[in-house]
């Protein structure tokens, strides 16, 4: 594994049509939204989840890449197997805990890149990932469609004589989110997270929908990766100073925006500063 020896801040354009790309369970799993501004939001919890579930549909059995968070995990079994590891039981008492990490961090690739807390009663850690993520939001304020729906079969044969049930389904007719991302080197060296590793992850990002499709999620899809790739460990500009770099704009003619199209995207490559490097994944 090569190690990873450069800052890295990224923005991540995605877009949903006919769908809803994160419901909110305190609101009857309607789209989520920014009460104020209107504006989409898609949490960074859900975007993980989505490149968890790539991960582990494209390495599968693969040494190195088995993920932590996954459905229906018993995480305090995942742990105890962890701690009977013949390396950990070498360890003397003061470094079990340690090498348990080390460990963690070597078989999950969630944990290497996102960090984790372990709770275990008596194995307790944490562990700092070194990629983070902001939630997504809309560049535009976004309708929430709702739709009544329908169905024909029961399922008991008691209510075969009763009227069909009723049910809602709610959507985003459309609407382009932008993410901010980040990844630190000095994490990077402490969890392993390699710079093939970090391939996977912009891997994840470019085809994660593709393995994620639901009636639910309509149609999206991944728009642009745009990376900012700092010459040192600790980076030469400020986040801030290079997503700005980043304009996202509605087209003038394109009044209720319906797809990508509409939009105009581009990058003030003149303003790049010195010591990074501007590389446009998508």
């Amino acid at each position: 594994m090569t190690e990873l020896k450069n800052k890295i801040d990224f923005v991540y354009l995605f877009d949903v049509q006919d769908g809803n790309p994160n419901g909110d369970p305190d609101a009857g799993n309607l789209p989520r939204v920014d009460a104020e501004t209107g504006c989409g939001l898609v949490t960074d919890v859900c975007l993980k989840r989505k490149v968890r579930n790539y991960v582990e549909v494209s390495r599968q059995l693969a040494d190195g890449y088995d993920i932590f968070i996954r459905e229906k995990a018993v995480l305090d079994n995942l742990v105890e197997s962890i701690w009977d590891d013949s390396e950990v039981k070498a360890a003397d008492k003061a470094g079990k805990k340690k090498v348990a990490k080390q460990l963690l961090c070597k078989h999950y690739f969630d944990i290497r890149a996102f960090g984790a807390v372990i709770a275990t009663n008596g194995k307790n850690d944490q562990v700092r990932g070194p990629i983070q993520l902001t939630f997504a939001r809309s560049v535009d304020p976004i309708d929430t469609a709702e739709h009544s729906i329908t169905r024909m079969a029961v399922t008991k044969e008691a209510d075969v004589d009763k009227e069909r049930t009723m049910g809602r389904k709610a959507t985003v007719p459309y609407g382009l989110y932008v993410c901010h991302g980040f990844v630190s080197a000095n994490l990077a060296k402490q969890t392993g997270f390699s710079e093939e590793d970090l391939q996977l992850f912009f891997e994840a990002l470019k085809n994660m929908f593709d393995v994620d499709r639901s009636a639910a999620r309509g149609l999206m899809s991944a728009r642009r990766l745009i990376v900012f790739k700092h010459d040192s460990l600790l980076g030469v500009a400020p986040s801030n100073q290079l997503f700005d770099l980043v304009h996202v704009k509605r087209r003038d003619e394109a009044k209720v925006p319906r797809s990508f199209t509409d939009y105009e995207v581009t990058v003030d490559k003149d303003n790049v500063p010195n010591g990074v490097e501007l590389i446009e994944e998508i």
